[in-house]
């Protein structure tokens, strides 16, 4: 069998997305072993500008190959992505022309990784099998402003439609995108295969007896860390300059990160005159969980827009994992998933920064092993049971 898959970023990028390939397609060399030949698209590492690491532009063996487009910079801003995707779209398309595949699968957060594997998928007459980690439509109704939507929100709305439609299944990322999904396509099937824990850090929470367990309740400051995106839909140009303030004396706070709202983060924490705030590039895996040892509490946060409520961010997975307390700025869906499933976890409201500041006072510094989450949430476990619903979509061919 002979499989696509299209992920527009893909290790050593760092990545939500690019996890979760490499997880996926970890997982059906691990079922289909000799029977299986992969076919990965991706791009050349370019999520962060301070993070580039090096990567060949092929790699081939038996039965995987990987072609990393390389694309033109960009600062996560709307139109130098377009660019770059429509660049990719046009070189995966050469890359795919005398190609037969038996399924692809397509990974997107933009929707248009998505529509690429839909077109592909017409233009071939292959099935496809989507994976949806964010609904484009209602983050561009939400973030964009107004005078764009009006035109945008009815174009993505149809680029939408004709991709689903064209999807032999679906899985959602996130719970909170099943009503969203079933009431638009009811006549589609659809599955929940969610983000997951890598074992890098299952391997750090077995090992916390390295670390001070119990963390000295007194010992001032308290070492905050958030790692992860620094963009409008996380918002923390509107949380972290005042919540700094207010801790100051009581906490540090250390971001690790890059986005296209890391400008406006630096120039409002230097506005806001607080010294107790680092700002660092973003760093490799094995590096990061170094700085999860070090830190106190874990910090999560996501924008005020409405769109964000169906989210569930794979960060809360990676920082669970940790064994350490985390401080949470989400609402709906991430806000009901760590009430029911992640301990020693404070949750605010977005943006509020009284809440946050009430809910650090809340929040226990113990490190605690969460260990039926892991159990759970293991991300080999999960993408094996994708792996197999895949194969067996080929089978039924």
């Amino acid at each position: 069998m002979k499989i696509l898959i299209l992920s527009f970023y893909y290790p050593p990028d760092l990545s939500a997305g690019s996890f979760r390939a490499i997880g996926l397609v970890n997982a059906l060399m691990d079922i289909a072993g000799r029977d299986i030949k992969i076919s990965v698209i991706t791009t050349q590492p370019n999520r962060y500008r301070g993070f580039r690491e090096a990567a060949d532009s092929e790699e081939v063996n038996d039965h995987l190959t990987i072609h990393r487009i390389k694309i033109s910079g960009h600062n996560s801003g709307m139109l130098d992505q377009t660019k770059s995707f429509i660049f990719y779209a046009y070189k995966a398309i050469k890359i795919i022309r005398n190609q037969d595949y038996d399924l692809i699968f397509s990974t997107s957060s933009r929707l248009m990784t998505a529509t690429l594997g839909a077109l592909v998928s017409r233009w071939k007459n292959i099935p496809l099998y989507l994976d949806i980690r964010d609904i484009f439509v209602d983050t561009v109704r939400d973030v964009l402003p107004k005078k764009s939507t009006h035109f945008l929100t009815p174009f993505f709305s149809l680029v939408e439609r004709l991709t689903i439609r064209q999807a032999s299944h679906v899985n959602l990322v996130s719970p909170g995108f099943e009503y969203y999904f079933k009431q638009k396509y009811p006549e589609k099937t659809f599955s929940c295969y969610m983000n997951g824990i890598d074992e890098e850090f299952l391997l750090n929470n077995l090992q916390l007896e390295k670390f001070n367990f119990v963390k000295d309740a007194s010992r001032l400051p308290i070492r905050v860390l958030y790692a992860g995106n620094i963009g409008e839909g996380q918002g923390l140009h509107k949380i972290i300059p005042m919540l700094a303030k207010k801790l100051e004396g009581r906490a540090t706070l250390k971001l690790i990160g890059g986005g296209g709202r890391l400008k406006e983060l630096q120039t409002a924490v230097k506005l806001m005159g607080v010294n107790n705030v680092e700002i660092t590039s973003p760093m490799a895996r094995i590096d990061l969980i170094q700085e999860y040892e070090a830190a106190d509490v874990l910090f999560l946060h996501l924008n005020d827009h409405e769109a964000f409520e169906k989210v569930l961010p794979s960060k809360i997975f990676e920082y669970a994992a940790s064994g350490k307390p985390i401080l949470a700025g989400v609402s709906g869906y991430a806000a009901d998933f760590m009430s029911q499933e992640v301990s020693n976890s404070a949750i605010f409201n977005p943006c509020d920064v009284n809440g946050a500041v009430e809910a650090f006072g809340a929040l226990s510094t113990e490190c605690i092993r969460r260990e039926n989450f892991i159990k759970k949430y293991l991300r080999k476990n999960i993408m094996k049971s994708m792996a197999v619903d895949l194969v067996r979509r080929i089978d039924k061919k």
